[in-house]
């Protein structure tokens, strides 16, 4: 079967602009109850409706989403659909695989036959490098060049390939390290809003952007009306190779916005109360559209920091529809005059351009929710997790809470008798200092949620401003640090005059780049890690990310808090994070008065001020002009010009990968799994970082063993984020997390038992032992598994490791999506069971019994465990994915697409 002609082309209308012809589908003449259709639904009809047909994209596909309604309930009564989004994202620790699997496929279509060049991205593809550079450095006046020039020592290797990626596939643009974020980035720059395409007839074709991108905060984009999320690595390769997704028709949850904030809160505080609002609602695999006249007081920053935390709340997407304060933005940013009229006049001949004032346009909801922004009062998320959100002045209590509560998301379990403890060092300036319970040891302002918001980053500047002249200063130990998104945050923080007084404060830009947020912390003091670790000390990091799970910031600040920038500051003043900022003051000024928080607080008033006067069009222009030039360091990178790469077997970076070792034309045959043996035991939200950590690689690890067999030296570790492209590294590295909890042993980290031998090993060994006895593998899990960033190397690693399938309480979405991706079965509990309710332990031999033929989405899975019997659900959710199942993955899939 081959694609036809789209049998929707009677629907096909235009426009005239300085003497060009705009085509576009005519969304509302196609159904009569289009005007009900939240606006996110309306971008997914225009897809399929453009891009039907009736091969990739079906009439019945259009017809499902015109029928979207209220009634919609997920799992009752589920509606499959195909989605083409308009181009993909990708930031280098997953786009390094994903060019890495690209070059791999052109090999096995050579291998079997084919024509290599024919794996190449059929749709934009932006992959921006902003995952390498750490915080090595921090507290000098030229900790920014040194850490720089330490990511190119580094990452040479992984640059130069990724440089080789951009010459030898089409359509795929690489943004260069040193440049920003990569949400940052998409939102100021390679955002297209509404996308304008070249016809054969010489006219325009108009459609909305849409992306997908392999990380979970792609859903930033969504603050600026572009529909977007994250999907697992290997699902965006398929995407680039022209397949749609395949996806269920989400419920969409209103979310109604009213009032006005309080001048002296942020953002931040609104994202991280609307997270634990979302969270308690349950909104997994839906989407959520933002609407009410509250919004219309939130700027595009605002919007982009809420669609940011869409993982955190457990959303697909936090959609804003775009309106004209969304144009204003990409006035704002420099995109042209002629363009902004183009989209605006297209969004109202399509009814996608939303007033928010406008209550007759509000359409029809799943369900509503209200929240009333004066509710809104300063908050931080933590310890552990980033929808446990604090009002700051319930901290002192909380945090004290924490201590004495059983170990788990909110209790350290520390006895009474300790939680005094407090040990002493000498620093460098031969003064002693004291660390205790809740000492901040790290303070950053990092991260794309909160430093793509000039609103908190000139908030930050100016409270750094006022603590400075009223003569505060953070104590000389505590790692402060300044990422910005892109080089337009530094521009207006100079053009303000606020650098030099972050800078007194100990916050110099250290990189462009996630840093911190993403664990990229880099190292503590020696003094600081051997206090803390002799008295057992709870130390905190504050930072304004989006992500604090256990062992993700750094493995010695066991709390750690989520906050806006002018709070990262106030925290680090303090020096602990059990302050109550209204009773105790900072410090005392010049004249020996107390200076408390209220005194150097900022309104955002003051705020809008600066920032009206000193973030102009201007700054995006001389910014963005250079992005693809990059640095001297990347002009001077050396790369070949052939299509196939030339692997190296002396490299530690990058790697064949083994996935289409032996692959034939012929599909493999589908056999059940017998005489299964339980690698981990685990509990509930066990997140990615968990399975597959992007942070450092400890010295004690089977990673760190196999690069000292080859002459690597600690130093040079470097992180597993940064060696995403040797499989080698990789599979060593999965579920190395220090946190990890096993019920099959009996303290946290990185090791699992050898059941027949009953000898405790590291996870990787364990797993060799059993791939020599012929073992196959499963995992039994808790609930909320694979939650956290989407990482495709979360079950490339396992499946390298030999798991065949996965038992779990409920699963995250792109998780489960990219364990299907790789041939993993995942399994899942009927409601009402788990592990503990079936007296499992994890010592069983495991049988599942598969069907020969006939596999179903949803069917329920006979599963054998030392003679008890249970059914599982087969969380193969749509016929694609049982189609991936069949071909031992996606990318095998697609490889034998490209060989038919």
């Amino acid at each position: 079967m081959s694609a036809g002609a789209n049998p929707f082309a009677q629907f096909e209308k235009s426009f005239n602009q300085a003497g060009t012809t705009y085509k576009y589908f005519d969304l509302v003449s196609i159904d009569s109850k289009y005007d009900q259709l939240p606006y996110s639904i309306r971008v997914l009809l225009e897809s399929a409706v453009r891009n039907c047909d009736n091969f990739h994209i079906l009439e019945k596909d259009v017809q499902s989403i015109l029928g979207w309604s209220p009634a919609l309930k997920q799992g009752s009564n589920d509606v499959e659909v195909s989605f083409k989004p308009a181009r993909v994202i990708l930031q280098d620790f997953t786009g390094v695989p994903a060019v890495v699997d690209f070059a791999a496929m052109r090999d096995a279509v050579l291998d079997l036959g084919g024509n290599p060049e024919k794996i190449n991205p059929i749709c934009p593809a932006d992959l921006v490098i902003d995952h390498s550079v750490q915080v090595d450095f921090a507290r000098v006046p030229d900790a920014l060049s040194k850490n720089q020039t330490l990511e190119f020592e580094r990452n040479k290797e992984r640059f130069t390939f990724l440089k080789w990626g951009a010459k030898a596939f089409n359509n795929m643009l690489i943004v260069p390290p040193g440049s920003g974020i990569v949400h940052q980035v998409n939102l100021e720059y390679l955002a297209r809003v509404v996308f304008e395409n070249d016809a054969t007839d010489g006219s325009k074709i108009l459609y909305p952007d849409s992306v997908v991108g392999t990380d979970s905060h792609t859903t930033m984009i969504n603050g600026l009306g572009v529909l977007g999320w994250g999907v697992g690595g290997i699902e965006a390769e398929a995407v680039m190779l022209g397949q749609s997704i395949s996806m269920l028709l989400p419920e969409v949850i209103g979310y109604k916005l009213v009032g006005k904030l309080s001048p002296l809160v942020t953002s931040t505080d609104l994202v991280l109360t609307i997270t634990k609002h979302l969270r308690q609602l349950g909104v997994v695999g839906k989407f959520v559209e933002f609407y009410g006249p509250g919004v219309a007081e939130l700027s595009i920053a605002d919007r982009a920091t809420i669609s940011n935390m869409c993982p955190e709340y457990g959303a697909t997407v936090g959609y804003f529809p775009i309106d004209e304060n969304t144009l204003g933005y990409m006035k704002q940013t420099n995109r042209s005059e002629k363009k902004i009229d183009i989209i605006r006049e297209y969004l109202r001949a399509t009814q996608q351009l939303r007033d928010y004032a406008d209550a007759a346009q509000d359409p029809k909801f799943t369900q509503s929710i209200t929240l009333d922004l004066a509710t809104v009062v300063t908050s931080v998320s933590g310890p552990k997790r980033p929808h446990d959100r604090v009002s700051v002045s319930d901290m002192p209590e909380d945090f004290k809470s924490c201590l004495s509560s059983p170990v788990g998301f909110k209790g350290f379990a520390i006895a009474p008798e300790a939680q005094a403890a407090f040990g002493e060092f000498q620093w460098d300036d031969g003064k002693t200092y004291r660390l205790q319970h809740g000492s901040v040891v790290i303070a950053a302002i990092t991260s794309c949620t909160n430093t793509s918001n000039p609103s908190v980053m000139l908030g930050a500047g100016m409270l750094a401003k006022k603590a400075v002249e009223k003569g505060l200063t953070i104590l000389p130990y505590v790692k402060t640090s300044l990422s910005p998104g892109s080089g337009v945050v530094t521009y207006y923080l100079k053009e303000s005059g606020v650098i030099p007084y972050l800078e007194k404060l100990g916050f110099d830009i250290v990189g462009y780049g996630c840093m911190t947020c993403i664990g990229n912390s880099g190292p503590l003091d020696e003094n600081v890690v051997n206090t803390i670790e002799k008295n057992g000390l709870v130390c905190a990091g504050v930072l304004s990310g989006n992500r604090n799970f256990e062992g993700r910031i750094h493995p010695n600040t066991r709390a750690n808090y989520l906050a806006s920038p002018l709070l990262v500051i106030a925290y680090a003043i303090a020096g602990r994070v059990d302050i109550d900022f209204e009773k105790e003051p900072l410090g005392v000024d010049a004249n020996g008065k107390n200076v408390f928080l209220r005194d150097i607080w900022p309104t955002r008033n003051e705020i809008q001020e600066v920032e009206n006067k000193h973030v102009i069009p201007a700054m995006f222009q001389e910014v963005y002009s250079k992005i693809e030039l990059g640095s001297e360091d990347w002009q001077t990178l050396q790369v070949s010009d052939g299509k196939l790469f030339s692997w190296s077997n002396d490299s530690t970076y990058i790697k064949r990968p083994p996935f289409f070792e032996g692959m034939t034309r012929d599909l493999p045959k589908q056999q059940s799994i017998q005489k299964a043996r339980c690698l981990l035991f685990l509990g509930d939200s066990v997140t990615t970082d968990h399975i597959s950590p992007a942070g450092s690689i400890a010295r004690n690890s089977p990673a760190a063993r196999f690069l000292s067999d080859r002459s690597i030296t600690p130093r040079d570790f470097n992180s597993y984020g940064s060696r995403r492209g040797n499989d080698a590294i990789m599979s060593r590295g999965t579920f190395a997390n220090i946190r990890l909890v096993n019920k099959l042993v009996t303290k946290t980290g990185p090791r699992t038992v050898h059941i027949p031998s009953q000898e405790e090993l590291d996870i990787f060994d364990a797993a060799e032992r059993y791939r020599e006895e012929g073992t196959p593998l499963v995992l039994v899990v808790g609930k909320d598994y694979g939650s956290g960033s989407s990482r495709d190397w979360a079950a490339k690693g396992p499946f390298l490791l030999g798991v065949k399938a996965v038992i779990a309480e409920s699963y995250e979405r792109i998780h489960r999506s990219n364990l299907v991706g790789m041939g993993i079965i995942p399994l899942q509990f009927l409601p009402g069971q788990s592990a503990e309710t079936l007296n499992l332990n994890g010592r069983e031999l495991y049988n599942i019994s598969l069907p020969e033929s006939g596999l179903k989405p949803g069917q329920k899975i006979q599963v054998e465990a030392d003679g008890t019997v249970f059914e599982a659900i087969l969380r193969f959710d749509t016929e694609v994915d049982i189609t991936y199942y069949r071909n031992g993955g996606i990318l095998n899939y697609m490889i034998r697409k490209m060989l038919s």
